[in-house]
């Protein structure tokens, strides 16, 4: 009887659980799994660690997992995490032992062979899969059951490491026709990984110390500085051993990416900054976050379910909403669980935890199971990443700088909403400096470069004018630069990306280029128009964004410098009645340039309202607008911002600098739903630069905020002189004026965590104070009344004293 009970409950539990029924009936079958993944000695990892084993456990992950922990001696004594999980230290090689290089993303194949030749688990696996510590999992990984074999691993698709197709996978593999762009999850044989990991490892090395190829264009690498060289070393080392991998590019998406229609993913990888609605969330804004060790504390909740369904009409799009708050939930319940399983005190309530502890939130996230489609064959490999990449034209982006600190910073923000935007294709900064700007220039990696000679003074007119360098430099990069684009987006350095620009979907083609309404361009009216091309007519008002076919491009981008040059000269004509320039100075010469030779060409522009806007514009209903144009002044209530302020302020290079914070979107109130709109675009487009600043700091290693207070003043005075100086010159009147405005602008950029800091600790002296007071009030009117009733009882037995004796 007992037999056939404990017989039923297994089937039970088999029926219940396919993913235990998969495990149990493969170890039989030399299917033992184990699961492995990376870390280093700090709270950083130590929060990931949490939450990719927390969602192991929850979507029933089958097999032992290891936490492979990288900690340098000096690091051990003071580390508070090594109790998160079953973990095998390994010994550091964040910095190289041999070679002295910082690269901590080599600790990851070192791992894996310290696993292999210490672990006994290692003898007792017959597959491995190895995850990124920044991942949250949906479902059980089973490599057979996703299509893994015996030399055929399983893996996501990279499609960004070029370098497996040019002369980098030539210098570093003996096959390259073998090297396959994968990474993210890795399934795979235990024998397998026993070949591959020391060539893993060594190639990593090797790639890694070839500096002369670290270049965006040969690697993919968008900050050019080899950091990806580890994915390369597994890329070149399995090509090395003859491993061509099962490629699938559904099994695991970055939150704020868009599923395939009727597709589950089963890893969420957390790796980029992404948003839902006005929340976000960027894991390097929490490097130093000990939350892990902070009682109850969890990341910001994201917008709850039923608010996303009101967010996004478009099901799929919706759907990808889902996926980015059940990364983030997940994470939190996580760390929920491990505080409670580490004695603190139970959470109080409140309604975000009552949700995540809700059967709602159990069924939104219980196990999901693979039904998609797994790559087969070698020869089709890359399909995975899409159908699209075959129907779809590549695309490359161009923008262009002056060496100053001017476009230091407006690339650092195009740069980072170019990352969020998901924009299909790489993208270039055109860099037009002189010799000497070049020999004193810090910014060299802020973005992918193709330097450009300076044309701001004519080198035969002797004119300054810098807005030249644009035309200039397209047709610079052109000439010197070999690309398999089919189109060539065109932006401007003080724009903000909110989503890709595709030709597309705006219908852009051979002979037609998309661009946007420049309507003040009134000289395509006018006798300037039929000065200045044989084809007035075909004149059209557009600029701002461009999107133009390669072939276009390369007949008229000659034209457009010569137009400009040639309107440029045109000074009888300046004026603002002719132009339609408010300052009557040449200095929208190079728009008309550009006007001027599409018309000679008779491109004719698709012209797209609902591409570009100026912060501080209405914006156009139902409109989804790709870009912000923030060339001029904008604000809501007393806040404003206007780049030109900001021409001579280093915030690129001063450590937190940053400019005065917009106000809170949840402020914003008016009943005028337009004034609404626009005033939540101007505050999106303000925070959008100040994230991407903070980003920055946090990549250049800034020293901690509050280790620098004390030299904050120093560089906010140095600032204002700077700005001061250069706006008011010549204008000794206003300069005290002047300088006080700017510093009080400028103060506001840089210490407005210490004055938050201050106002704090302000805030809890005072409510210690007014705790003390209470005490102390209590304690003596406790103290009155017990006094009293002890005279009360004294006098009572007195009173019955005296009644005895008498």
């Amino acid at each position: 009887m007992a037999a056939a009970i404990a017989c039923a409950v297994a089937a039970a539990l088999l029926v219940l659980c396919p993913a235990w029924a998969s495990a149990a009936a493969a170890v039989g079958e030399g299917r033992r799994l184990h699961t492995l993944f990376s870390v280093e000695c700090g709270d950083y990892f130590d929060w990931q660690a949490v939450g990719l084993l927390h969602s192991l456990r929850k979507a029933g992950q089958p097999g032992g997992v290891t936490r492979l922990l990288s900690c340098a001696e000096d690091q051990l004594p003071s580390y508070r995490g090594l109790r998160i999980g079953h973990t095998l230290q390994v010994p550091s090689f964040s910095r190289h032992p041999r070679t002295g290089d910082w690269y901590p993303a080599i600790n990851k194949p070192a791992g894996v062979v310290h696993w292999l030749k210490n672990s006994p688990e290692a003898d007792n696996v017959d597959w491995v899969v190895i995850l990124d510590a920044d991942q949250i999992v949906r479902g059980p990984i089973i490599p057979w059951e996703l299509g893994a074999e015996k030399g055929k691993p399983l893996a996501a698709y990279y499609g960004y490491l070029k370098g497996c197709d040019n002369i980098l996978a030539q210098l570093h593999t003996a096959h390259p026709e073998f090297c396959d762009k994968v990474g993210g999850i890795l399934a795979m044989h235990i024998d397998d990984l026993r070949a591959l990991a020391p060539l893993w490892l060594s190639k990593t090395e090797e790639v890694r110390q070839d500096k002369s190829h670290w270049s965006t264009n040969i690697t993919g690498d968008i900050y050019g500085m080899g950091w990806i060289s580890e994915m390369y070393g597994y890329a070149f080392g399995a090509a090395e051993v003859g491993l061509r991998h099962k490629i699938n590019d559904d099994i695991m998406i970055y939150p704020g990416y868009t599923p395939r229609p009727g597709i589950e993913p089963l890893i969420l990888h957390y790796g980029l900054p992404f948003n839902v609605g006005n929340w976000s969330f960027s894991k390097l804004e929490h490097h130093d976050d000990g939350i892990v060790y902070d009682c109850n504390r969890l990341f910001p909740p994201p917008p709850f379910p039923r608010e996303v369904e009101m967010m996004e009409p478009d099901p799929n799009v919706k759907r990808g909403l889902f996926l980015s708050i059940e990364c983030i939930n997940t994470l939190n319940e996580g760390l929920l669980l491990h505080h409670a399983s580490v004695g603190c005190p139970k959470a109080q309530w409140s309604k975000y935890l009552s949700f995540l502890k809700s059967r709602r939130f159990s069924e939104l996230t219980k196990p999901k199971y693979w039904t998609g489609e797994i790559v087969e064959s070698t020869m089709i490999q890359h399909v995975a990443l899409s159908k699209a990449n075959r129907e779809n034209p590549k695309i490359h982006t161009l923008f262009s700088t002056e060496c100053s600190s001017y476009f230091d910073w407006q690339t650092v923000g195009l740069m980072h909403s170019f990352r969020l935007s998901r924009q299909h294709g790489n993208i270039t900064r055109l860099l037009s400096c002189t010799d000497e700007d070049l020999k004193n220039y810090k910014g060299h990696d802020l973005a992918p470069t193709h330097y450009v000679p300076s044309m701001n003074r004519h080198p035969l007119t002797g004119d300054w004018y810098p807005a030249i360098n644009k035309p200039a430099a397209v047709l610079h990069w052109l000439n010197h630069v070999q690309t398999d684009a089919e189109f060539i987006v065109i932006l401007d350095a003080d724009m903000i990306m909110r989503g890709p620009i595709t030709p597309w979907e705006y219908g852009a083609k051979l002979g037609h280029p998309v661009s946007t309404p420049y309507e003040y361009l009134v000289g395509c009216d006018n006798i300037l128009a039929k000065i200045h091309t044989r084809n007035p007519s075909a004149c059209e008002k557009v600029g701002g964004v461009i999107i133009m076919h390669i072939e276009d491009l390369r007949r008229f981008a000659m034209l457009w410098l010569h137009k400009s040059e040639e309107v440029r000269a045109d000074k009888a004509h300046y004026a603002t009645n002719i132009t339609g320039d408010i300052y009557a100075s040449g200095w929208i010469s190079e728009m008309y340039g550009y006007s001027f030779a599409a018309a000679e060409i008779n491109l004719r522009h698709i012209i797209r309202k609902d591409i570009m806007i100026y912060p501080g514009y209405v914006p156009l209903p139902g409109a989804k607008y790709k870009v912000f144009h923030y060339g001029l002044r904008f604000g809501v209530g007393n806040w404003s911002f206007d780049k030109a302020d900001w021409r001579n302020a280093d915030v690129v290079n001063t450590c937190w600098a940053k400019f005065p914070e917009p106000p809170d979107p949840s402020t914003i109130m008016q009943e005028d739903l337009e004034a609404r709109e626009r005033d939540l675009l101007s505050i999106e487009c303000g925070r959008a630069l100040n994230k991407a600043l903070y980003l920055h700091h946090k990549r250049r290693n800034c020293p901690r905020l509050d280790t620098i207070h004390s030299t904050s003043s120093n560089k906010v005075e140095r600032i204002v002189r700077e700005s001061s100086r250069s706006r008011n010159r010549g204008k000794p009147e206003s300069m005290d004026s002047a300088r006080e405005k700017t510093v009080e602008r400028v103060a506001a950029t840089i210490p407005p965590v210490h004055k938050s800091r201050r106002l704090a600790r302000s805030s809890r002296m005072w409510i210690i104070a007014v705790w003390a007071l209470s005490i102390i009030v209590f304690l003596l009117v406790i103290s009155i009344f017990f006094t009293d009733r002890r005279r009360s009882a004294s006098r009572s037995r007195v009173s019955r004293s005296m009644k005895a004796h008498v």
